[in-house]
C-alpha cells in the first residue's frame, strides 16, 4: 500500500529525530569508568582544533541511550491528530519520525549507527520487540518502524539535502560546539576510555545564570577528533541528564548493502513529494517568512520562538503542563517549554523566567 504526503521532508530527516530535547538532540548513555588513560597533553583550544580538523569519513558503531529529564516514560506515545502535521492525520494516529523523537526524550534505547561519507548513513534504533531506521543513500531518504510496518519515503533533488545527520554523538556534540564562544568556559578533563578508544574530556561549563544548562563534556577520539560521547548535566548537578556515548566503534567504511532499502511485504509506504512543498513555497512565500519560528537570543540562553498554530503539541505532553503567568509550562531538567496564552510556543534550554520575559517582548 502506497500513500502520497504533502510535507516537507525535513520533518522526518535524522535531524528531526532527535530534535525533542536540548533543541536539537538525540542518543544517549553515561560514560563507563575505565582504566588511567595518559594521552599527550593538550589545551582546550588544542582539542578544539583537533574535532574541528577531524578526517573521518567512514565508522560504524553502538550507541546506547539513557536520558532523566524528568518526564514519565513515553514510550505509548500516540498523540491523536499526530505530531507535527505527520503523514498519517488521516487515520488519527501518528507512527511518524516526530513521534519517536518524542519517545527518544525518556528512557533508553540502543542505536547501530553507519556512516560512509556525507551521502551515505544509516541509524537503526533497536527496542524491545521493534525497529526503527532512519536511511539516507545518496538522494533517497527512508523512515521504516517495524512495529506497524510503515516507511516513509522521499528522494532529495540538488537544491534540497537533510539537515543533520545520524544524531550519534558527534552529531549532538556539533549542536553544542557551535556554543563556544565568550558565554562559554572551555577546559580539558581526565583522559579517559571510550569505545575502547582512549579520549580528551572537554568540558563546556555556559557562563549565564538563565540556562538550564550545568556543563557539557563532549569525549574526544585522542587520535581521530571524532566525539565519542556526550554527556549533559543540568544545572546544580554532576549527573548527567541527558548523555550520549558509542560502547563500540570501527573505522572501516561499512558494507554498502546497509544503505540499500526496500520495504517489507506489506509495508505501507508514503512517498513523500518535494515538488509539492516546492508548489507551496512558491505560493505562500511571503506567509511562510512570516510565520517561520524566530530565535531571540544567542548561545545558552536562545529561545526558539514558533508561531502561533505552526506546532501541534502531543496531548500526552500538553496534559505534563502547569499553569504559569502567559500561559502553562512544561518543563524538564534540560528544557523547558511555554504554551503561550495567545497560542505561541516558546522554547529553550532557559529558565521560565527567560521565556516569560521573551514572550512579553522583554
Amino acid at each position: 500500500m502506497t500513500r502520497t504526503g504533502r510535507k516537507s521532508w525535513r520533518q522526518w530527516t535524522p535531524a528531526a529525530i532527535a530534535a525533542g530535547a536540548v533543541g536539537a538532540a538525540a542518543l544517549v548513555a553515561p560514560f563507563a569508568a575505565n582504566a588511567a588513560v595518559d594521552l599527550p597533553d593538550k589545551t582546550a583550544a588544542e582539542v578544539l582544533a583537533l574535532v574541528q580538523e577531524k578526517d573521518v569519513e567512514a565508522f560504524s558503531g553502538t550507541v546506547e541511550q539513557t536520558s532523566n529529564l524528568g518526564l514519565p516514560d513515553l514510550s505509548a506515545l500516540d498523540a491523536a491528530g499526530g505530531v507535527n502535521g505527520s503523514p498519517n492525520d488521516d487515520d488519527g494516529g501518528d507512527t511518524s519520525p516526530a513521534s519517536a523523537a518524542m519517545e527518544l526524550v525518556t528512557g533508553s534505547h540502543t542505536a547501530q549507527v553507519y556512516v560512509n561519507g556525507p551521502d551515505q548513513s544509516r541509524l537503526q534504533v533497536l527496542d524491545q520487540l521493534e525497529e526503527r531506521n532512519v536511511i539516507r543513500n545518496g538522494d533517497d531518504l527512508w523512515y521504516y518502524n517495524s512495529d506497524e510496518n510503515e516507511a516513509i519515503h522521499a528522494t532529495l533533488g540538488d537544491h534540497e539535502k537533510p539537515d543533520g545527520g545520524t544524531q550519534a554523538p558527534h552529531d549532538v556534540a556539533a549542536h553544542f560546539l557551535e556554543k563556544v564562544d565568550p558565554s562559554t568556559e572551555v577546559t580539558v578533563g581526565s583522559d579517559r576510555m571510550v569505545a575502547g578508544r582512549a579520549v580528551y574530556d572537554l568540558i563546556l561549563t555556559p557562563r549565564s545564570a538563565e540556562t538550564l544548562v550545568g556543563s557539557v563534556t563532549v569525549a574526544v577520539d585522542g587520535e581521530t577528533g571524532l566525539p565519542l560521547g556526550v554527556a549533559v548535566a543540568a544545572a546544580g548537578s554532576s549527573d548527567p541528564a541527558f548523555s550520549s556515548a558509542f560502547t563500540d566503534i570501527s573505522y572501516e567504511a561499512p558494507d554498502e548493502s546497509l544503505f540499500a532499502f526496500t520495504p517489507p511485504d506489506g509495508a505501507t509506504v508514503t512517498e513523500v513529494d518535494p515538488k509539492d512543498h516546492q508548489r507551496g513555497e512558491h505560493t505562500h512565500k511571503e506567509t511562510a517568512e512570516a510565520e517561520k519560528p524566530t530565535v531571540i537570543g544567542e548561545g545558552w540562553d536562545a529561545v526558539v520562538v514558533v508561531p502561533a498554530g505552526q506546532q501541534q503539541i502531543p496531548e500526552e505532553l500538553a496534559q505534563l503542563s502547569t499553569p504559569v503567568d502567559g500561559g502553562q509550562l512544561l518543563s524538564t531538567t534540560l528544557v523547558n517549554v511555554l504554551l503561550a496564552d495567545d497560542g505561541r510556543v516558546l522554547a529553550g534550554s532557559v529558565t521560565v523566567e527567560r521565556l516569560q520575559a521573551v514572550a512579553a517582548g522583554q
